[in-house]
């Protein structure tokens, strides 16, 4: 009889030492199927003192416990950027998001990009007034005009065929820029006298006009026209143009085989 009660308080130390096998218990002494650290039993009892009805109990507490936080309706914070980057530390790569294609030619190292200025149209270089321009480079007129008679000369002298007609063509275009500058300044000029006889008007109480373009360009021809019959060239400048307009109807007017 002895014998039999001694092996009916073995048995639960037996079923005991099998559900510590089945939950594959950690070195440290945390089951598997919880995943909680081995406690102390209620009252302090160590676990090896009490009952499997008591084990079965604790470990039914705490799945329940662990149920009600997951049904308990809070959600697990997401890292931020900030805990990404602590994580990564200095040394880590550069993780980019999956969601965002990444390009063909990425940008590894920042480059700065050269930003280069141009004084003609930056603001920093101040506005541009056409006669402050001319007021202040007025000394240029002066160079252009000693490499004007020098060309003249070295283009008297000059022997060598290729040479003189390169002279000759820098000398062309020297005089076509003296031509083109002065053209320039009569218009300015002539705009600068409106501007006069505007204010003029605005001083006396009259409401000042401002002139079209086609108006404008009437008043230019006409001081062209005058200019040429100063100079006598008036003629020769209307057969020439009368000659382009004839060729000009002549290509316009339908050939003999369309007819």
């Amino acid at each position: 009889m002895e014998g039999e009660e001694e092996a009916a308080a073995e048995r639960p130390l037996g079923r005991l030492e099998a559900a510590e096998g089945d939950g594959d218990s950690d070195d440290d002494g945390s089951l598997s199927g919880d995943g909680e650290a081995e406690a102390p039993g209620p009252g302090g009892r160590d676990q090896s003192d009490m009952s499997f009805e008591e084990l079965l109990q604790m470990q039914s507490d705490a799945r329940t416990r662990v149920c009600k936080q997951m049904t308990s309706g809070k959600k697990t914070s997401k890292p931020t950027k900030a805990m990404v980057k602590q994580q990564q530390g200095k040394k880590g790569p550069l993780e980019m998001s999956a969601k965002k294609p990444v390009p063909f030619l990425r940008q590894v190292i920042s480059v700065r990009k050269k930003v280069h200025r141009d004084p003609r149209f930056d603001d920093l270089s101040g506005e541009y007034k056409p006669e402050i321009f001319m007021k202040t480079y007025s000394f240029l007129d002066s160079i252009k005009k000693q490499e004007k008679e020098m060309v003249q000369k070295q283009l008297k002298k000059c022997r060598n065929m290729e040479q003189k007609e390169k002279l000759q063509q820098l000398l062309n275009r020297m005089t076509q820029q003296e031509q083109a500058q002065k053209k320039q300044q009569k218009l300015r000029e002539r705009e600068l006298s409106l501007k006069r006889q505007q204010r003029e008007l605005a001083k006396q109480g009259k409401k000042p006009f401002f002139l079209k373009k086609s108006e404008k360009r009437k008043l230019e021809l006409a001081e062209k026209y005058a200019e040429l019959k100063r100079s006598g060239k008036l003629e020769s400048f209307l057969n020439k143009k009368r000659k382009r307009n004839a060729i000009k109807d002549k290509r316009r007017l339908p050939s003999q085989k369309n007819l």
